[in-house]
């Protein structure tokens, strides 16, 4: 018993000389009590399906054989994205930034939802070179959806909020959907 003690003690103060030692320097900031900022953004996404110049395409695609969710692109197929963003829904508009990410087709039932990383960077005006990043379930089916804004770069830096998406024109080429997005950002 007293060999246990005192080997316990040894274990402690060697510990305390370690944690004495040791080379953690850790600097603490002055509270900055800037207040947060909220914007809110109006643009048009535009999405091309198919043409010469498609800005979504298939990378991925699970070998299976059935397709009960009746969907274009069965579940668990993987997208990449190059949209474009723009102040109108016509194709004319100034283009003020892209949409790029991946998506997931993650239904197996009749409604397609897919999962959505998305980072919408704008290269004019007041947020040229900010980016907002958004990841979220997209229920497709819904008439307007509400994605989250997770983070941002820039003006957008430590961003967080929602948008909402809802599908302007939709045909057999283009998608085209209007986004309003609210972010908090500091």
């Amino acid at each position: 018993m007293r060999r246990t003690l005192i080997l316990t003690w040894i274990l402690i103060l060697y510990l305390f000389s370690i944690s004495v030692q040791s080379k953690y320097h850790s600097r603490s900031l002055p509270y900055d009590s800037e207040e947060a900022k909220v914007t809110s953004l109006h643009f048009f996404l535009h999405e091309t399906i198919s043409s010469s110049n498609p800005t979504v395409a298939v990378i991925a695609q699970a070998n299976i054989t059935n397709n009960d969710n009746n969907s274009s692109v069965p579940f668990s197929t993987v997208l990449a994205l190059d949209d474009i963003l723009k102040i109108g829904p016509e194709s004319n508009s100034e283009v003020i930034g892209n949409a790029q990410g991946l998506g997931v087709l993650i239904a197996e039932t009749s409604t397609t939802n897919l999962l959505w990383y998305w980072d919408f960077g704008f290269i004019t005006g007041k947020f040229n070179g900010s980016s907002i990043s958004m990841f979220s379930r997209n229920p497709t089916t819904a008439i307007v959806r509400e994605l989250s804004v997770v983070g941002g770069r820039g003006n957008f830096r430590m961003a967080k909020g929602y948008a909402q998406l809802q599908d302007y024109i939709q045909n057999d080429t283009n998608i085209i959907s209007e986004l309003y997005v609210t972010v908090i950002h500091y």
